[in-house]
C-alpha cells in the first residue's frame, strides 16, 4: 500500500478590536496547492473579548467547507468515472 500525505495549514488573522477572525485553511496535496477555504468569526459587541474562540470558530467553519469541497470533488469523480466494471 502507498502512504500518502496531505497537509492542511490554517493562518489565522483578527481584526485590531478583537471583533472579526478570519481563518484560512489551505490543503496541500499531490505536490500542490489543492483547495483553499475561508472561515469567519464575529464577537458579539456585547461579549467579552476572548480570541482562542473567535480561532477556534473561523477555523472550524474553514475546515467544514473544506470538507464540503473535498465531498463535491469526490461526488463528481464518482459521477465521472462510476459504473460498473467492463468484464475482459
Amino acid at each position: 500500500m502507498q502512504a500518502k500525505r496531505w497537509t492542511v495549514q490554517i493562518f489565522i488573522s483578527e481584526d485590531d478590536g478583537d471583533d472579526r477572525t478570519l481563518a484560512r485553511a489551505v490543503l496541500y496535496a499531490r505536490g500542490s496547492k489543492w483547495h483553499e477555504s475561508v472561515g469567519l468569526a464575529r464577537r458579539n459587541p456585547h461579549d467579552r473579548p476572548v480570541p482562542e474562540i473567535g480561532d477556534e470558530l473561523a477555523a472550524g467553519r474553514a475546515l467544514m467547507d473544506l470538507a464540503d469541497k473535498l465531498i463535491g470533488d469526490a461526488a463528481d469523480d464518482v459521477a465521472r468515472l462510476g459504473g460498473p466494471v467492463e468484464a475482459r
